[in-house]
């Protein structure tokens, strides 16, 4: 494998949005919440625009004010309820499978950290087929809608041998930027998810229109 520095990047794949091309669930999902309090609901575009984390953050954007721990509630139990009816017809993002098969047959190492709760994650990542390309698959524990940063400190460490400094996130949110710095690794954040190009900008990080260029990316920033 030699001493050269890209052998050594470990990736770590966001899921929803990333790896799982989940946006008509998603916005399904998010229209069925806001059904739920009266709201009209939104398009992809408005959704990539106002989405941000945390959750009940997002909602504020779009109901002028921030949902009782109440609403929070039923929407919450809205949202996941119609998004895994919905999610079983959602297909991995084209030429994802081919990624993350040629960076394993390299000999290099990856890993997948979604919010998405752990208990669902594992069986559905299982259901495409692709667990056996990741070194690690975690999802989240604990309540929805907050940030991926702790869980991003917990993934690496569970990891062990995994440096931050040879690690790149791939991610659809700047949520993903967050947590990347927040453990000193570096973040691509692509644009076919839940943030527009304008709102991936923000971040300060590469923004890339393909997972192949996400790739291409990771291997030059840690080389």
């Amino acid at each position: 494998m030699g001493t050269n520095g890209k052998h050594r990047t470990h990736l770590v794949w966001d899921w929803n949005g990333t790896l799982l091309d989940d946006n008509t669930a998603v916005i399904g999902a998010t229209n069925a919440a806001f059904a739920e309090v009266g709201m009209e609901p939104i398009t992809l575009e408005q959704y990539r625009e106002m989405y941000c984390i945390p959750i009940p953050r997002f909602y504020e954007r779009l109901m002028g004010r921030l949902p009782t721990e109440a609403e929070w509630e039923r929407m919450d139990g809205i949202f996941h309820r119609y998004y895994m009816e919905q999610r079983v017809a959602c297909g991995l993002t084209a030429g994802a499978e081919e990624l993350l098969a040629q960076w394993q047959l390299a000999g290099r190492s990856q890993s997948l950290l979604s919010m998405y709760v752990h208990e669902q994650l594992v069986p559905v990542v299982r259901g495409y087929g692709i667990e056996r390309h990741f070194t690690r698959v975690d999802g989240r524990t604990g309540p929805s809608g907050g940030s991926k940063a702790q869980h991003m400190e917990r993934h690496l460490a569970a990891m062990g041998g995994v440096s931050p400094d040879h690690t790149v996130v791939i991610g659809d949110a700047v949520d993903d930027a967050v947590a990347a710095a927040h453990v000193g690794a570096r973040a691509v954040l692509y644009t076919g998810g839940s943030h527009s190009r304008n709102s991936l900008e923000a971040a300060g990080v590469p923004v890339v229109d393909s997972l192949d260029e996400a790739v291409a990316l990771a291997e030059q920033l840690v080389a």
